[in-house]
Protein backbone atom coordinates (compact mmCIF):
# COMPACT_ATOMS: atom_id res chain seq x y z
CA UNK A 1 0.00 0.00 0.00
CA UNK A 2 1.71 3.09 -1.29
CA UNK A 3 0.64 6.58 -0.31
CA UNK A 4 -0.76 8.57 -3.21
CA UNK A 5 -0.40 12.33 -3.56
CA UNK A 6 -3.65 14.24 -3.16
CA UNK A 7 -6.09 15.92 -0.81
CA UNK A 8 -8.58 14.18 1.43
CA UNK A 9 -11.41 16.70 1.76
CA UNK A 10 -12.49 17.98 5.20
CA UNK A 11 -15.78 16.09 5.37
CA UNK A 12 -14.61 12.91 3.65
CA UNK A 13 -12.62 9.85 4.49
CA UNK A 14 -10.99 7.12 2.48
CA UNK A 15 -13.57 5.26 0.40
CA UNK A 16 -16.35 7.00 2.37
CA UNK A 17 -15.51 4.91 5.46
CA UNK A 18 -16.76 6.05 8.88
CA UNK A 19 -16.33 3.68 11.80
CA UNK A 20 -18.37 3.61 15.01
CA UNK A 21 -15.80 2.50 17.58
CA UNK A 22 -17.60 2.04 20.91
CA UNK A 23 -19.52 5.32 20.54
CA UNK A 24 -16.69 7.29 18.94
CA UNK A 25 -16.54 8.15 15.23
CA UNK A 26 -13.30 7.47 13.35
CA UNK A 27 -12.91 8.56 9.72
CA UNK A 28 -9.75 7.25 8.03
CA UNK A 29 -7.91 9.97 6.11
CA UNK A 30 -4.77 8.22 4.85
CA UNK A 31 -3.28 4.73 4.87
CA UNK A 32 0.10 3.54 3.71
CA UNK A 33 2.59 1.06 5.09
CA UNK A 34 4.48 3.82 6.90
CA UNK A 35 1.55 5.78 8.41
CA UNK A 36 -2.19 5.71 9.07
CA UNK A 37 -4.26 8.77 10.02
CA UNK A 38 -7.89 9.27 11.03
CA UNK A 39 -10.17 12.05 12.24
CA UNK A 40 -11.84 11.18 15.54
CA UNK A 41 -14.94 12.56 17.24
CA UNK A 42 -15.29 11.60 20.91
CA UNK A 43 -18.64 12.46 22.51
CA UNK A 44 -18.93 13.50 26.15
CA UNK A 45 -18.05 10.67 28.53
CA UNK A 46 -16.23 8.49 26.00
CA UNK A 47 -12.66 7.31 26.43
CA UNK A 48 -9.98 4.85 25.37
CA UNK A 49 -8.66 3.07 28.48
CA UNK A 50 -4.94 2.75 29.14
CA UNK A 51 -3.22 0.65 26.51
CA UNK A 52 0.08 0.15 24.70
CA UNK A 53 1.02 0.06 21.03
CA UNK A 54 4.14 -2.11 21.21
CA UNK A 55 5.10 -1.55 17.55
CA UNK A 56 3.74 1.93 16.70
CA UNK A 57 4.27 5.55 17.64
CA UNK A 58 0.94 7.39 17.98
CA UNK A 59 0.11 11.09 17.76
CA UNK A 60 -2.97 13.22 18.44
CA UNK A 61 -3.46 16.77 17.20
CA UNK A 62 -6.32 18.34 19.15
CA UNK A 63 -8.79 20.34 17.05
CA UNK A 64 -11.72 20.95 19.46
CA UNK A 65 -12.24 20.18 23.13
CA UNK A 66 -9.97 19.02 25.93
CA UNK A 67 -8.59 15.54 26.51
CA UNK A 68 -7.63 14.29 29.93
CA UNK A 69 -4.75 11.87 29.44
CA UNK A 70 -2.81 9.26 31.31
CA UNK A 71 0.71 9.16 29.84
CA UNK A 72 3.07 6.58 31.28
CA UNK A 73 1.22 6.75 34.62
CA UNK A 74 1.03 10.56 34.82
CA UNK A 75 -2.18 12.61 34.53
CA UNK A 76 -2.10 15.49 32.03
CA UNK A 77 -4.35 17.14 29.45
CA UNK A 78 -4.32 18.46 25.88
CA UNK A 79 -6.30 21.29 24.32
CA UNK A 80 -6.82 22.69 20.79
CA UNK A 81 -3.53 23.17 18.97
CA UNK A 82 -1.66 20.73 21.22
CA UNK A 83 0.18 17.72 19.83
CA UNK A 84 0.23 14.59 21.99
CA UNK A 85 3.20 12.27 21.38
CA UNK A 86 2.77 8.63 22.40
CA UNK A 87 5.95 6.63 21.76
CA UNK A 88 5.58 2.90 21.12
CA UNK A 89 5.55 0.85 24.29
CA UNK A 90 4.42 3.75 26.53
CA UNK A 91 1.05 3.18 28.30
CA UNK A 92 -1.56 5.84 27.58
CA UNK A 93 -5.29 6.46 27.92
CA UNK A 94 -7.51 9.28 26.65
CA UNK A 95 -10.71 10.54 28.26
CA UNK A 96 -13.41 13.10 27.45
CA UNK A 97 -14.42 14.25 30.93
CA UNK A 98 -15.82 17.56 29.68
CA UNK A 99 -19.31 18.62 28.62
CA UNK A 100 -18.33 19.08 24.95
CA UNK A 101 -17.39 16.83 22.05
CA UNK A 102 -13.69 16.41 21.27
CA UNK A 103 -12.38 16.37 17.70
CA UNK A 104 -8.82 15.48 16.81
CA UNK A 105 -6.55 14.00 14.20
CA UNK A 106 -4.81 10.75 15.16
CA UNK A 107 -1.99 9.06 13.32
CA UNK A 108 0.31 6.12 13.88
CA UNK A 109 3.60 5.10 12.37
CA UNK A 110 4.03 2.52 11.02
CA UNK A 111 0.47 1.50 10.17
CA UNK A 112 0.81 -2.15 11.21
CA UNK A 113 -2.69 -3.61 11.89
CA UNK A 114 -4.69 -0.68 13.29
CA UNK A 115 -6.84 -0.18 10.18
CA UNK A 116 -7.93 -3.82 10.40
CA UNK A 117 -8.57 -3.51 14.15
CA UNK A 118 -11.00 -0.65 13.53
CA UNK A 119 -12.96 -2.82 11.10
CA UNK A 120 -13.05 -5.57 13.74
CA UNK A 121 -14.39 -3.15 16.40
CA UNK A 122 -16.78 -1.23 14.09
CA UNK A 123 -20.42 -1.25 15.24
CA UNK A 124 -19.94 -3.44 18.33
CA UNK A 125 -22.22 -1.01 20.15
CA UNK A 126 -22.48 0.11 23.77
CA UNK A 127 -23.14 -3.43 24.98
CA UNK A 128 -19.79 -4.74 23.68
CA UNK A 129 -18.16 -7.27 25.97
CA UNK A 130 -14.98 -5.58 27.33
CA UNK A 131 -13.12 -8.91 27.46
CA UNK A 132 -13.86 -9.49 23.76
CA UNK A 133 -12.71 -5.95 22.87
CA UNK A 134 -9.45 -6.52 24.78
CA UNK A 135 -8.87 -9.94 23.18
CA UNK A 136 -9.64 -8.65 19.67
CA UNK A 137 -7.38 -5.63 20.16
CA UNK A 138 -4.49 -7.84 21.28
CA UNK A 139 -4.75 -9.80 18.03
CA UNK A 140 -4.11 -6.51 16.19
CA UNK A 141 -1.17 -5.37 18.38
CA UNK A 142 -2.97 -3.08 20.85
CA UNK A 143 -2.57 -4.26 24.44
CA UNK A 144 -5.04 -2.92 27.01
CA UNK A 145 -3.81 -2.70 30.57
CA UNK A 146 -5.74 -4.24 33.48
CA UNK A 147 -7.81 -1.77 35.50
CA UNK A 148 -6.07 -0.28 38.53
CA UNK A 149 -6.61 -2.12 41.77
CA UNK A 150 -9.12 -0.53 44.15
CA UNK A 151 -7.70 1.04 47.29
Amino acid sequence: MTMLAGVTQANQGMDHISWNILGQTYVPKQLSESAFSWHATLPVGTFVPPHIHPKQDEFLYILDGRFDLILDGDDTYAEPGDLVRLPMGIPHGIFNKTDTTIKCLFWVSPSRNLFDLFWALHNLGPEANPAEVVATSAKFEVDFLPPPESA
